[in-house]
């Protein structure tokens, strides 16, 4: 991946958007479901829509936790990951996160990591983009963005991964295995971004919309991992989008590692004075 391809990252607002120009990852392709909910659990998984729908409602009773975000895609053939940490509140729905662009293919290290507030319908992002201020902010309204978020930062918001599953119509209870040693319950199933907005909090359900209308399908396959509260461990969601520089839908796999609840989560959201609003220039 070129700096030029790293630069073409565009929002509505002039903001870089992650995942313009890549191709559809290989085998990532989104999964459906037909008609209703449906439903398989066992004496263990229990009623698994019911189990997934209340998730994130577990990540605010929890209030905090630190967070590890990845993303897969492929460009020209190559498959790139793009690697994210920081903290996340749940109550106030505010993140922090630093986000790691991929190498180039000659093993070139990408730029500065990008830091990324996380905010209800906001995204602020420093060192991002040729000819902002070293000390300035670039900021992007997510309920413009038609992927809502869910792509376009590099990571999707912690928060708007565990509402998908608001949406969920079909689950399946598969078993329990361990996630960075904590015992876990596995799910497998589809989620229908605007059933899930319908349902989401308020902050939440614009962001949703956006990427129910803009995504190249509403179905958005999932596999989650829940600890014994109920909480989100791990979630890997698989969506398809057009970004408008492919004739062919873009694949992307967005995985969140969530631990260590109740870690602090100040975050600190920038003054006006502090967000650029010049042109982001192309390198």
């Amino acid at each position: 991946m070129t700096g030029r391809q790293r630069e073409r990252w565009r929002g509505r607002t002039g903001a870089a958007l992650v995942a313009a120009g890549v191709a559809a990852a290989t085998g990532l392709g989104a999964g459906g479901c037909a008609g209703g909910d449906a439903v398989a659990g066992d004496s263990r998984g229990g009623d698994a829509v019911a189990v997934l729908r209340g998730a994130a409602g577990r990540l605010v009773d929890a209030g905090s936790a630190r967070a590890r975000t990845s993303m897969e895609m492929a460009a020209g053939g190559t498959r790139v990951t793009i690697r994210g940490a920081g903290v996340y509140d749940f109550r106030r729905r505010t993140g922090r996160l630093k986000v790691l662009l991929p190498q180039d293919p000659a093993g070139t290290a990408g730029s500065r990591p990008i830091t990324e507030l996380l905010a209800p319908g906001a995204l602020y992002m420093k060192n991002r983009g040729a000819g902002v201020p070293p000390d300035k902010w670039v900021r992007v309204d997510t309920r413009t963005l038609t992927d809502g978020n869910l792509v376009t930062g590099g990571a999707t918001d912690p928060f708007t991964a565990a509402e998908v599953l608001r949406g969920t119509r079909t689950a399946t209870y598969v078993g329990e295995i361990e996630v960075a040693g904590t015992a876990v319950r596995h799910y497998r199933g589809t989620a229908d971004l605007g059933a899930a907005a319908r349902r989401a909090s308020e902050g939440g359900a614009g962001s949703l919309r956006a990427a129910g209308k803009g995504f190249a399908t509403a179905e958005v396959p999932f596999d989650v991992y829940l600890d014994d509260e109920g909480r989100i461990r791990k979630v890997r969601h698989r969506f398809s989008f057009l970004n408008g520089q492919q004739k062919n839908p873009v694949a992307v796999a967005s995985t969140t590692l969530l631990y260590d609840f109740g870690a602090p989560a100040r975050v600190r959201l920038p003054e006006g004075g502090d967000i650029y609003a010049g042109r982001i220039a192309e390198e």
